[in-house]
């Protein structure tokens, strides 16, 4: 949710700002805005919309400069407007801020009875008045009139502090919220994602709660809130440029699907150790004898993910697995602590609401492993542990690779788990799931380049309102996963069930023309959707069925089929999810939407 992007240096700060900007468009925005310092006071250009009006507005600006920074904003304080748009300008100050500021109307109050004057609606333009009344009131310099202001603050936030009256360095604060900062050669970076940085630098240091920076061309100062120094050690980041384009396909999410099995492949490479049926989790071992139950935590898709790795687990290595939505997990004094084994997972390594589950399963005693996609985000350092999936860069706000990726990091987990269980054939389940593993990357590329024509189908979607999805089990979580996807990127009202379930409550929705996706491939409850499937074709639904190719019962009952190779029941979502990947993406590219940047979603959910 929102971007920001601040450069120090000896270049012109507005390209740079604008492109940084651009590679993170992902995240989701309403508005955007510049502020760019040439020795006179900032001056700041906003606009509402997509950054190409920014970019009119710079055109006619003559935005000049060396010292700047930017944002794009996701509402949350105020409507999208060129009022409540970043940065906030007050006095000498100009601030871009992501979080929220959960006591910003107290302290709005206090401000505007010292007779303070607000322009926006917004929480951040709280930040730029204390940081303003700190150096009125005597503050040194800008470093330590932003640590007065933070220390007022309550909530979450990424701040960034430019001042007219410091031409060689702009100042940043976190406090749940990411924030990483890029060394470059002779000038420096801040960001609130990595892929605003690749195209200049792949040296980052990720800040920690609490850390304030002074950002100068020659590089970045830390300290804590109290003024003690601390040093952060520098990472180099491995993704490519390049993974930051489209690569000729039309759309970021198309060429995600279609990376999928490289994703997957490259999860389980090195760590997957079939001749001895077993995983290396990168050092985090697991003994079953000492884990009393497994607890999964994440949000979305993530949580999706989470509910196949209960079967993976539990069907693997015979340990009592439960799955909690992470934003509930804290607020109802959950029961956890020793013997209790946390298994956290997020796409971008910062979901505020799995990253505060986190810290309260810690703070009661469990061991917390996590799985994210990016290293050196916030959860993983929060954890005793990590197992970082190898998606790549995803950049469409709809999840698809890395949900696959997530996918073959808790079966890397289960196998793990599996191989060193007491549980009576537990060691013979984790060398065959593990020996299945490797036929998966292939199966993929089956699966995809089986499903290149889905005009004719996506036509039956034209005035289609709602959607139903079923599935059991291992495919319900598909079920769920590809309603999401479908309201996601089209705006359809979409519903997943366990098929069983269908008959208490959905059945009264279904008549004539209502799509029903039925994830029926060949396993043990094959006869069990079949039923649930005929029930749905006494209404007269128009089905649409995944199945395993080759099946001969099926074809007749459908108005489509869309087909995936035989794989077993723990591995079929890597598999069953593809084509529903494929079909919501068709159906939003034929009606016209904005696939890659739903409106309302962003990619890194950072507030609560």
């Amino acid at each position: 949710m929102c971007g920001i992007v601040g450069y120090v240096g000896e270049r012109e700060a507005a390209p740079i700002l604008m492109g940084g900007l651009r590679h993170l468009e992902y995240r989701g925005y309403d508005s955007a805005g510049l502020a760019v310092a040439n020795g006179g006071p900032a001056e700041v250009v906003r606009a509402r919309g997509k950054l190409a009006n920014l970019q009119s507005r710079l055109a006619s600006s003559g935005l000049h400069g060396t010292i700047g920074i930017g944002h794009t904003r996701w509402a949350t304080h105020g409507i999208p407007s060129v009022e409540n748009a970043h940065p906030h300008k007050v006095g000498p100050i100009s601030v871009v801020h992501n979080g929220i500021i959960e006591n910003y109307l107290e302290l709005r109050r206090r401000l505007e009875a010292r007779g303070r004057l607000f322009l926006s609606q917004t929480d951040t333009e709280v930040a730029a008045h204390l940081v303003h009344e700190a150096l009125d009131a005597g503050a040194p310099n800008l470093l330590e009139a932003l640590r007065r202001a933070v220390a007022q603050l309550r909530g979450t936030y990424a701040l960034v502090v430019l001042s007219d009256h410091d031409k060689q360095s702009v100042v940043a604060a976190k406090k749940g919220s990411p924030l990483v900062v890029g060394l470059g050669d002779g000038e420096t970076f801040v960001a609130s994602d990595v892929p605003a940085l690749l195209e200049h630098t792949r040296q980052v240091l990720f800040l920690e709660d609490g850390d304030i920076a002074e950002l100068t061309r020659d590089g970045a100062r830390l300290s804590l809130l109290d003024g003690t120094p601390v040093a952060r050690p520098a990472q180099t980041i491995v993704w490519e440029a390049s993974e930051a384009e489209k690569g000729g396909y039309p759309h970021f999410m198309l060429k995600e699907i279609h990376e999928q099995p490289r994703a997957v492949a490259d999860t389980l490479r090195g760590r997957l150790l079939v001749e001895e049926g077993d995983a290396s989790l990168d050092g985090f071992v697991i003994d079953p004898a000492e884990v009393r139950r497994v607890v999964l935590l994440a949000c979305g898709t993530s949580y999706h993910a989470g509910l196949i790795g209960k079967f993976m687990i539990e069907g693997t290595a015979r340990v009592p697995c439960e799955v909690d939505v992470a934003s509930e997990f804290r607020y109802r004094d959950p029961v956890v602590g020793p013997g209790d084994l946390v298994i956290a997972i997020s796409q971008s390594g910062e979901t505020a609401d799995t990253l505060a589950a986190v810290k309260e399963a810690r703070r009661q005693g469990a061991r917390v492993l996590a799985i994210s996609n990016v290293v050196g985000s916030a959860i993983p350092r929060a954890s005793d542990g990590a197992l970082y999936t190898r998606a790549g860069l995803e950049i469409g706000v709809a999840s698809t690779k890395a949900f696959t990726a997530q996918l073959a990091a808790l079966a890397l987990v289960a196998v793990h788990m599996g191989r060193r269980a007491r549980a009576a054939g537990a060691a013979e389940a984790a060398r065959a799931l593990a020996a299945a593993l490797t036929r998966i990357p292939a199966d993929m590329e089956t699966t995809l380049a089986g499903l290149t024509d889905l005009d004719a189908l996506t036509r039956r979607f034209d005035l289609v309102r709602d959607v139903l999805f079923l599935g059991r089990g291992t495919n319900f979580p598909i079920a769920l996963e590809g309603a999401l996807k479908l309201k996601e990127i089209s705006y359809i009202h979409a519903e997943g069930y366990a098929a069983g379930e269908m008959k208490h409550g959905p059945i009264a929705l279904i008549d004539d023309g209502l799509p029903v996706v039925v994830i029926a491939p060949q396993g043990p409850a094959y006869e069990k959707v079949m039923s649930n499937l005929a029930e749905v074709r006494a209404r007269q639904a128009l089905i649409i069925a995944v199945a395993t190719a080759g099946d001969p019962l099926i074809e007749d009952q459908c108005a489509s089929v869309l087909w995936v190779p035989d794989a077993p029941p723990l591995l079929q979502p890597l598999l069953t999810v593809l084509p529903l990947q494929l079909l919501s993406y068709a159906v939003a590219v034929a009606r016209g939407n904005d696939v890659d940047q739903p409106r309302n979603l962003a990619k890194s959910v950072t507030v609560e």
